[in-house]
């Protein structure tokens, strides 16, 4: 009797799989265009991170009232915000380069 119903159960595996059907929940359909989105996406957000932290960095050095430590902290937030945002913008223009040489498009 068991093996029966192992062998019915097993045999209507295939119509249960047919009958699923997944949606993309994603607005991009292809890989490129999703990694090209995620791309756009910290861009953004860098830019917008980049002069609150200088700001921040800023507010280190003016409210250090002369100890190095505090003045050396501001310091190292503002230098590690910039070689950041340029890194980020490099990785950007690399890719605008590298699309352009090999004539595709890597994003949508």
């Amino acid at each position: 009797m068991k093996k029966i119903l192992l062998i019915s159960l097993l045999l209507s595996l295939p119509i249960v799989v047919l009958a699923v059907e997944f949606q993309n929940p994603l607005e991009y359909e292809t890989f490129g265009e999703l990694i090209d989105a995620i791309i756009k996406f910290i861009f953004y957000i860098a830019v917008v991170i980049a002069p609150l932290m200088i700001i921040i960095g800023a507010f280190y050095i003016l409210t250090a009232g002369g100890d190095p430590k505090k003045i050396g902290t501001g310091k190292n937030i503002i230098i590690y915000t910039l070689v950041g945002l340029v890194i980020i913008l490099l990785a950007r223009g690399l890719i605008a380069m590298i699309e352009s040489l090999i004539g595709v498009k890597i994003g949508g």
